[in-house]
């Protein structure tokens, strides 16, 4: 029997066992709504499409499972750019379907047309425009493959109107096979050999572990790894909870805002265990004096990735969670106690700290985030917006599993923090989830919390209130005369009343002694989102902070004269 075009993507959709859908309705895609009205689906309506694929994102991000997202042609489709973009740099599976004008239309300049798969091109990973009914659900079969194997990304498909009107049949292929697309998931086991011999001769090894191996699902593998070799491991940004930070040998975060002992055993290692990372300029600084006396061992399923940046000396394509494995079953330990002892006596005497303020009512944003780890216990997933409050909610909140941390990586994007985390709470029921934003950031898709509170998600959004933009602000006043240049917003919303508008329960913290219980309060509310405007310290920076393009050796500690 024939159907729809418009059924086929709902039956596609079933198949591969989607159960969320993000988006926002069109002139274009009403066939597909059409359809979805009585699937099992469960349709999440933004109220932006930008939000739309944020929330798509932390979905994927925090479940491990492809996320979907649909938006109309035109307007509809160039909302979602920036989120395409956003999970692009990121490695994050989404397939986004965004409507078309009819075929006969293309190139006309019609009403609400864009060239999607022109404009997408170099921010996914694959693209199509369907152009035969009979190419449909093969299309889909295939985004969905793509977009999960191999490194992770977003893949969309444009459906012209008429596409989804036309009449096939419903065949949907069990397998995949595309010419030119065979991602290699096993270590060259020559490589492998030739890693264990380098570990088993180095005297100052590091690990460095990146977003890949959470996206790999590697973590298991990463733990006993670091626990038969014994070798201090850091992180990236978007590897954080791979391996837990509260034992001994993590040495946290690395990069601009890492901890002083996660770069200076970086800069001192002889040899560098890159692990599902992209040797990114944010962790390198300077890279012509990046690990000056370092071997490189860099594990990655990309290739493209491998020597990109910093030249390897024992590249492994391959999977991390397979290379590992085949790893775990041969390296052995190196003999590198004294080098360990320096480390962790780096680690004792430079922890991550903090001035505390004159004035014993004015917060200090590092507190908040510390009192909301002491508050869930470390139990709660954490999303962010982009600037200051991102890098303390990576500083002061401790991560001990993956998939617990939602943020925009590569591409530092206002407004991802609270779409993404109505995707992650829907991902993960089971807990609690944070959104830790700065004033700025979260006015870019406040509109979604009423998505939030159509849906009775519990989230909590955690506002550090500064009045400034202060990422930009913190760089204004380093590196440019304190010259403020339009980021001071104290002209902003009162969130209290926002947030109670959207039927949101809103609390404002103007003091120290108000931290916990405001917390707490939230904590205790499971009905609806939790919007908290933590009134914090205008002028506080975050630190430790490589400047950008410098070296360890430049390290910003504290407060400049």
């Amino acid at each position: 029997m024939k159907i729809k075009g418009a059924q086929i993507i709902v039956e596609a959709l079933k198949e591969e066992k989607v159960e969320y859908m993000f988006g926002y309705p069109g002139g274009v895609v009403i066939p597909i709504f059409h359809e979805l009205y009585n699937s099992p689906i469960k349709f999440i309506l933004s109220r932006h499409e930008q939000g739309a694929i944020h929330a798509a994102d932390g979905y994927a991000r925090a479940s491990g499972k492809t996320g979907v997202v649909i938006a109309t042609s035109g307007p509809g489709a160039t909302n979602l750019i920036t989120g395409i973009a956003t999970a692009h740099l990121d490695s994050i599976p989404l397939v986004v379907f965004t409507g078309q004008v009819s075929r006969d239309m293309i190139g006309n300049d019609a009403f609400q047309e864009v060239d999607v798969t022109g404009i997408t091109r170099p921010i996914t990973k694959h693209n199509y425009l369907v152009q035969d009914i009979k190419d449909l659900a093969t299309v889909i079969k295939e985004a969905f493959y793509i977009a999960s194997t191999g490194r992770p990304g977003p893949v969309v498909i444009d459906v012209p109107v008429d596409i989804s009107n036309s009449l096939h049949r419903f065949e949907y292929p069990k397998e995949v096979s595309i010419r030119g697309y065979k991602p290699n998931y096993e270590g060259h086991p020559v490589q492998i050999k030739k890693a264990c011999q380098l570990i088993k001769e180095s005297k100052r090894p590091v690990i460095y572990s990146g977003g890949g191996v959470v996206l790999s699902d590697a973590s298991e593998e990463l733990r006993e790894f670091v626990k038969k070799t014994g070798i201090p491991i850091t992180t990236t940004l978007l590897g954080m909870g791979a391996y837990p930070e509260t034992e001994e040998l993590s040495l946290e975060m690395l990069g601009m805002h890492g901890t002083f002992y996660a770069n200076n055993a970086v800069n001192e290692s002889d040899l560098l265990i890159a692990i599902g990372a992209r040797f990114d300029d944010r962790v390198t600084g300077k890279i012509s004096e990046f690990i000056p006396h370092a071997k490189v061992i860099h594990i990655d399923i990309d290739p493209a990735s491998v020597s990109k940046n910093v030249m390897v000396d024992v590249p492994i394509v391959g999977d991390c969670k397979k290379v590992l494995r085949e790893l775990n079953s041969e390296v052995e330990a190196p003999e590198i106690s004294e080098w360990v002892s320096h480390v962790m006596t780096m680690k004792k005497e430079n922890p991550l700290s903090y001035e505390k303020s004159k004035n014993p009512d004015e917060i200090k944003p590092q507190y908040v985030v510390e009192e909301l780890y002491r508050q869930t216990e470390g139990k709660a997933v954490i999303a962010t917006e982009v600037g200051q409050n991102q890098m303390w909610a990576a500083q002061f909140y401790k991560y001990t599993e993956p998939r617990t941390f939602v943020s925009s990586g590569g591409l530092g994007t206002m407004g991802f923090g609270l779409p993404a985390a109505i995707g992650a709470q829907l991902a993960r029921p089971d807990r609690r989830v944070i959104d830790i934003a700065g004033d700025g950031s979260i006015q870019m898709n406040i509109q979604e919390l009423i998505v939030a509170v159509q849906n009775r998600l519990p989230i909590i959004v955690a506002i550090l209130n500064n009045g400034f933009l202060g990422m930009v602000r913190q760089w204004q006043q380093l590196f440019w005369e304190r010259r403020y240049a339009h980021t001071c917003i104290d002209c902003a919303p009162d969130f209290v009343k926002l947030a109670e508008a959207y039927g949101c329960a809103g609390i404002r913290v103007t003091k120290n002694d108000e931290v916990i219980p405001a917390i707490q309060k939230a904590l205790s509310i499971t009905d609806r989102p939790i919007v908290i405007d933590f009134v914090v310290a205008k002028e506080e920076n975050v630190y430790p902070m490589v400047p950008a393009g410098k070296t360890v050796k430049e390290t910003i500690m504290r407060e400049l004269a």
